[in-house]
């Protein structure tokens, strides 16, 4: 795990951003805290930083040659295939010089090209120069797990890790009030926009050529679905045509490898154990390949009802673990709190970032690389928004009831703190979305607030309606461009067409949440404290295989999720992890927006003056959000807040 950062110039005045090389790789050195190297040319310049963890010698730094010195690689990921692809390539005559998978990854561009990524398994943003033709390539891994930022104007293309390192280079910084817009709904902006117009985020499965000055993209893989319900794109896969007890077998082998596979490393090992379904596959798979595996928790002393050490301890002795549990107060995640947001270089409001900060931080003290039980909710129907999606398009008293309920659900107190109000507000959800379309139901579903409701916040400087099919308030001489919001928004939505089951919700999440918001909060807070993070549920096979399953072997009318999870691991799992309510993590903001972070919120970051001066959000409405915050019925307001929190905190750092 690393952190790489360049430049190709295509005139005279891009090479002058040459000069900035060393402070963007200084912006990357949480990525890569064990050795930091350059390569410059004639029109290209590379950086990298680098953690170690395969082959931890000097040799396997980076820039790395071939033994040519025509081709340089920087690389940030692992391939966990590396080892057999070694093989295969030394029968052919290929040496090596290092023990590394960089070598290994160096060696297949250089002998099949871009051939070589159809044969790689893990995750991943390379660049490969090729100095005798001057050539540029550049690729991320297949579902997105590692991140790259581009930004391309007439005179260079630069390319970072992370947007500090790409901000480095003096870029220019106007806010896209498209990408606010979105994140003002989702708490996240999804790619391929950024928070800065001119910068775009390379999408998961895509490659781009520099070659003669030209830059061309390409996809190279998708999620195998046709849009139809278990038919699989690809001949060799048959697992829909398998029977359920068949696809539990195929779904352990699959998920046993892919563990295996990410227990290769140099340095010491864990996982991450929340006491969950997916975190517990996983340490039960692992365990089965290694010796005392060490696994970490963390528990929260104030707030039992998210507390889930308990189930973690169970499986911890199940499976003979080294179990290490982090207890943690409210004082010990409020001390945690400014280093998450100074660590975030566009605003992210998904506030459980902050858990995975702190518990990436005290992981990092023991090993170096932990696994991680992500995307198995997003491949296999694990979140309660899919069973109401499920009870939502197949109907039934319950769901009737619940829809003409609204009204009573709308008066009474909602908020994620309590069992009780967080069922009232999960069931004020459902019977909102009951009334809309599939597209503006999973949209809704997706984010914090409706358009209106985000639009609402906005100062009517900002906003333009020129679209005729946003249903918004009409603007004036404004910055939003609503007709490329509903663009952006048609893009992710396309598949949801109501026709093809839960699997086209999936198929979305997959693009969208999982994506930007998952996989960006574990990558940016485990690199925060220089800990790799490897999710064995998003291997491209195993992904490959979620999306030839039906429907039914996910999500069923007896309000079974992640049907096939659960089923095919529950004789080695402990009995006490089934028929329990499934908890995220709430941290607990309206408590610290009441008392620790008060005046934070009412003389800096919300202050009257500052919001009037700003020119971004509406004043009325930023202080309705205010005096409902403080009220006796705060209601779900803070998760709003907080959306508004880590803005502002951004938006000071960034005009400094």
């Amino acid at each position: 795990m690393c952190g790489i950062t360049g430049i190709f110039a295509f005139t005279e005045t891009g090479k002058s951003g040459f000069k900035n090389l060393s402070a963007s790789i200084d912006a990357l050195k949480s990525r890569g805290p064990d050795a930091k190297g350059k390569f410059i040319n004639d029109q290209v310049a590379l950086g990298h930083t680098r953690l170690s963890i395969i082959d931890v010698s000097e040799n396997a730094n980076q820039p790395m040659c071939d033994e040519t010195n025509r081709y340089i690689i920087i690389y940030n990921g692992e391939i966990y295939n590396f080892r057999e692809l070694r093989k295969e390539l030394e029968n052919k005559g290929v040496g090596f010089k290092t023990n590394s998978d960089t070598e290994v990854l160096l060696k297949l561009y250089i002998h099949f090209g871009t051939n070589c990524l159809d044969m790689l398994n893990g995750f991943f943003v390379f660049a490969v120069y090729d100095k005798a033709e001057n050539v540029l390539f550049i690729a991320r891994d297949r579902i997105g797990i590692k991140p790259l930022l581009i930004y391309q104007d007439k005179d260079k293309l630069i390319f970072a890790s992370e947007m500090k390192a790409l901000m480095a280079f003096g870029i220019p910084q106007e806010m896209d009030t498209v990408s606010l817009y979105q994140y003002l709904q989702l708490n996240y902006i999804p790619a391929p926009a950024t928070i800065f117009v001119g910068v775009r985020k390379l999408m998961p499965g895509h490659c781009l050529l520099i070659k003669n000055d030209q830059v061309e993209e390409k996809q190279y893989y998708k999620i195998p679905w046709t849009g139809k319900d278990g038919q699989e794109t690809r001949d060799e896969y048959t697992y829909s045509k398998q029977n359920y007890e068949q696809q539990q077998k195929e779904l352990v082998a699959l998920l046993e490898e892919s563990v295996k596979k990410r227990l290769i490393a140099d340095v010491p090992l864990g996982a991450f154990l929340s006491g969950g379904i997916d975190s517990s596959v996983i340490v039960a798979l692992a365990s089965r390949h290694t010796d005392k595996l060490n696994t970490f928790s963390i528990g929260y002393k104030d707030e039992p009802f998210f507390d889930e050490t308990h189930y973690a301890n169970l499986v911890a002795k199940k499976f003979n673990t080294n179990h290490t549990v982090f207890s943690l107060t409210n004082d010990d995640l409020f001390e945690h709190l400014f280093d998450t947001l100074n660590y975030i270089d566009e605003p992210f409001a998904d506030s459980s970032a902050l858990a995975v900060n702190i518990l990436s931080y005290h992981t990092r003290k023991h090993v170096k690389v932990a696994l991680s039980g992500d995307g198995a909710d997003e491949l296999f129907a694990g979140y309660n928004k899919y069973l109401g999606e499920y009870k939502a398009r197949n109907g039934g008293f319950g769901a009737t009831v619940l829809k003409y309920l609204h009204p009573l659900w709308e008066a009474l107190p909602k908020s994620r703190n309590s069992y009780f109000e967080n069922k009232i507000r999960q069931f004020h959800r459902f019977s909102q979305g009951m009334k809309l379309s599939e597209v503006e139901r999973y949209w809704l579903w997706c984010g914090f607030v409706n358009e209106n409701e985000a639009l609402k916040l906005l100062c009517r400087d900002v906003v333009c309606n020129v679209s005729t099919k946003a249903p918004l308030i009409e603007g004036g001489n404004g910055k939003i461009n609503l007709s490329e919001y509903q663009q952006r928004k048609d893009s992710i939505t396309q598949k949801i067409t109501g026709k093809n089951g839960i699997n086209e919700v999936l198929y979305c999440d997959m693009n969208l949440a999982l994506q930007n918001d998952m996989l960006v909060k574990v990558d940016m807070m485990s690199m925060a404290n220089s800990l790799e993070v490897r999710v064995p549920f998003l291997d491209h096979e195993l992904v490959d295989f979620a999306f030839s399953l039906p429907e039914s072997s996910k999500i069923d009318h007896r309000s079974n999720r992640k049907k096939i999870v659960q089923d095919a691991f529950r004789q080695i799992l402990p009995e006490q992890l089934y028929n329990r309510p499934k908890h995220g993590f709430e941290v607990p903001l309206l408590k610290w927006f009441r008392n620790e972070l008060k005046s934070t919120i009412t003389d800096e970051l919300l202050n009257d003056d500052l919001i009037k001066e700003q020119g971004i959000f509406d004043e009325v409405e930023v202080k309705r959000l205010k005096q409902k915050l403080f009220s006796k019925d705060p209601g779900d307001v803070h998760a709003r807040i907080w959306g508004l929190v880590v803005f502002q905190y951004w938006w000071r750092r960034w005009k400094k």
